[in-house]
């Protein structure tokens, strides 16, 4: 592939389609050859509206075309599976939306595609490329937090529930399309967030329970079919003898959870605010950084540009061989079984083992 020019294709022109728009459009040497949605006056209209030379209402026919080098899939969970293998399939490097895809059992598929096809598989984990993942990254890969064994991964709104709390469409909070709820949306960053700063450990046991507990505008529950959850908590096992707790809520009544953090032998590290904690002798330090000199630094004198700058700017750059690709799908599909995991543990009322999980885990993949 050239190191020069990069040629991409979009499947999905909703709300995050345009976003993935926006961000190829803004980087030198891509160019967006085609998108595809499945309405035509809309897609037609985003076609029109990014510039875009070439658009479809079937994404099978942007597959064709030999003169796309990798495509973006913008679609809800449940059409990541098919959508995505058949673009790799067709010879096409994906970059893919969270979570990887509905059930870990199709997640699992589209890795095991892209393993069989030699094609690169990235899912949009945004969080890796924050300032204060990689400066968490820097202080455990130095040792300052000696051996870590308990993560906490958390993350909130007040009432942020989608389209119910009046923004997004009703498919976010429908099983048939999203697949899961808060677990699902906002959970996979926090908790791919914090797989990635431990070596992506393998999950061995899960637990957890899920609730939608808050009330909901009557008439906006009555045309949302809403059935996914709205808080979700687990624990889980990992290697290494680490514990991964777990929190994620769209709605809550409460100001903040607090941040995610990892708890070491020597040290911690919380996230947002950043923050490095040790103890020299009886004395407790507390440190700041300055994330933005930081990562001037990592950009200029390690010369990494805007490889590390996000999801998209990385897929780009391991496209044209400039750097490795983070090991974001296999984070990924780590993530896809703890989140299931809390599921089945919910229904089944007891911890459950990863290989419980990746016995029962079924497709709720929809064809494209």
């Amino acid at each position: 592939m050239s190191n020069t020019f990069t040629r991409i294709g979009v499947i999905g022109v909703g709300q995050i389609g345009k976003e993935h728009l926006k961000t190829y459009l803004e980087m030198p040497g891509v160019e967006v050859l085609a998108i595809a949605g499945r309405h035509p006056g809309r897609t037609e209209q985003v076609a029109r509206d990014y510039g875009i030379p070439s658009w479809t209402t079937d994404y099978r026919t942007l597959l064709t075309r030999d003169d796309i080098d990798a495509v973006s899939v913008c679609l809800h969970n449940n059409l990541h599976r098919p959508v995505t293998i058949a673009a790799l399939e067709a010879g096409k490097h994906v970059y893919c939306e969270k979570p990887m895809a509905g059930s870990y059992r199709d997640a699992a598929e589209m890795l095991d595609a892209a393993h069989r096809t030699g094609k690169l598989l990235s899912i949009q984990l945004s969080t890796l490329f924050d300032l204060e993942t990689k400066a968490s990254k820097a202080v455990i890969d130095a040792g300052w937090l000696g051996k870590p064994y308990y993560a906490c991964s958390a993350g909130s709104r007040r009432r942020g529930r989608p389209y119910v709390d009046g923004y997004g469409s009703p498919a976010f909070v429908q099983k048939s399309q999203a697949a899961g709820g808060a677990l699902y949306d906002m959970g996979v960053y926090h908790i791919a967030n914090l797989l990635y700063l431990l070596g992506n450990p393998a999950a061995l046991r899960i637990s957890g329970r899920t609730y939608q507990e808050m009330p909901i505008d009557p008439a906006r529950f009555q045309g949302s079919g809403y059935d996914v959850e709205e808080f979700g908590a687990g624990f889980a096992h990992l290697e290494q003898n680490i514990t991964l707790s777990i929190v994620e809520a769209w709605a809550v009544h409460l100001d903040q959870l607090g941040g995610s953090y990892i708890l070491g032998s020597l040290g911690g590290v919380r996230l947002q605010p950043f923050g490095i904690f040790r103890s020299l002798g009886d004395l407790d330090l507390d440190a700041k950084a300055d994330l933005e000199d930081f990562d001037y630094r990592l950009k200029n004198v390690h010369a990494e540009g805007d490889a590390y700058t996000g999801p998209q700017q990385h897929f780009i750059a391991a496209l044209r061989g400039l750097v490795p690709l983070l090991p974001m799908a296999e984070i990924a599909l780590n993530t896809m079984l703890i989140s299931e995991g809390i599921y089945l543990s919910d229904r089944l009322g007891r911890e459950v083992t990863a290989q419980e999980v990746r016995e029962q885990s079924h497709s709720t993949a929809l064809e494209g």
